[in-house]
């Protein structure tokens, strides 16, 4: 079961020894008064193409292309490998062995959305609708998608026509392709843009880089439309003030997605380089822009550690022998003086002694 516009697709495939012929043939009228008209690759304003391989086995498949309503019928799939299978001078009784399918094309049933596209900037929610008319076959479900994947909750198993999806919030998060999906046989679908301001982010607000080196600045993009355009600007002292950056020359190369821009500074100069950069990204709603700080550093910068470890060194090393001179000499130690130093307590009794003796001779 197709619809109008669709393709159909048909295997067959057939054992045999030897390996038989396959052909294919549209049945038209009814089982008494039925006539087969045999299909070929390019039939049908070149609609119909037919791919067939005969290696061990036969297979082949039949490809309807752009159907039509007058395409509905049945296709038969005939295989033979009786050698007088194609001679039509004698009256045919060769058997085929045959395999049939239906091929039923629908016109596609009406859906009517509301509203067709969200795009105001100023509508802060949204309700989308779908009114589906003339199915093809009775609604066994719904459900609504969001870029291709099935909303939440969204899923039911009843035979409404008339179906309703809230947005409570329209920004770049809910803004997308969003589709009604109805359970018939063929299901159908309808399409509701709704479109927001793009939201722009540095992918890093700082970025370091060595004088003379090259720096990467990367901002990214999501919602709905993705931007179409991308730009880089150098801001000045006042953020009103700012420089359009030409991505085409030899100081700055620019790269750019719908979805990503990344803007290369080759050379870097720390008195001109160093600053801050504005990205902007813009689609069809209108622009959207984030700021990232570019910082260079001296190509002395990693000296500039070694050298304070050095200082470090050196300082300590001056403040140890500057101490080391002016600090006094170790005491001496009584006991190991004691005995060179004379015993004065003795000579005194020795002379109090010898006086005593003295006076007593008088």
């Amino acid at each position: 079961m197709k619809l109008i516009e669709d393709s159909a697709k048909l295997d067959c495939e057939v054992i045999g020894n030897p390996i038989p012929e396959v052909q294919w043939w549209f049945i038209e009228g009814e089982e008494r008064n039925e006539t087969g008209t045999q299909l070929f690759d390019g039939a049908r304003e070149d609609r119909v193409h037919i791919n067939a391989t005969y290696i061990n086995h036969a297979t082949s498949t039949l490809i309807l292309n752009n159907l039509m309503l007058n395409d509905t019928g049945v296709y038969e799939c005939r295989a033979s490998n009786d050698p007088d299978r194609n001679d039509l001078r004698t009256p045919p009784k060769v058997k085929w062995i045959r395999s049939q399918a239906n091929v039923i094309v629908f016109e596609p049933a009406a859906i009517t959305t509301k509203p067709e596209v969200v795009n105001d900037q100023n509508q802060t929610s949204a309700t989308l609708s779908c009114n589906l008319t003339n199915p093809s076959s009775l609604v066994k479900g719904h459900y609504w998608t969001n870029n291709g994947k099935i909303i939440d909750k969204s899923e039911s198993n009843s035979d409404e026509l008339y179906i309703k999806h809230e947005i409570k919030k329209v920004d770049y998060h809910s803004a997308g392709l969003y589709a009604c999906v109805f359970l018939t046989e063929p299901q159908v679908n309808a399409t509701i843009e709704v479109k927001a301001l793009p939201h722009v982010v540095a992918y890093k607000h700082s970025e370091n880089a060595n004088e003379k080196d090259k720096a990467v600045l990367t901002c990214v993009s999501h919602g709905y439309p993705l931007p179409t355009n991308w730009s880089w600007y150098k801001l000045k002292d006042v953020e009103i003030d700012k420089m359009p950056i030409n991505g085409t020359d030899d100081k700055y190369e620019m790269k750019n997605t719908p979805n990503k821009t990344l803007l290369y500074v080759k050379d870097l100069d720390i008195n001109k380089d160093m600053g801050m950069y504005q990205c902007q990204g813009t689609n069809e709603m209108g622009s959207a822009s984030d700021k990232i700080q570019l910082r260079v550093r001296s190509q002395l910068a990693a000296l500039w550690p070694f050298l304070g470890i050095v200082a470090e060194v050196i300082i300590l090393i001056t403040i140890i022998f500057i101490y080391e001179k002016r600090r006094k000499p170790d005491e001496i130690n009584d006991d190991d003086d004691s005995g060179s130093a004379p015993l004065k307590s003795n000579a005194a009794t020795n002379h109090k002694d010898k006086n005593v003796r003295q006076r007593n001779s008088n």
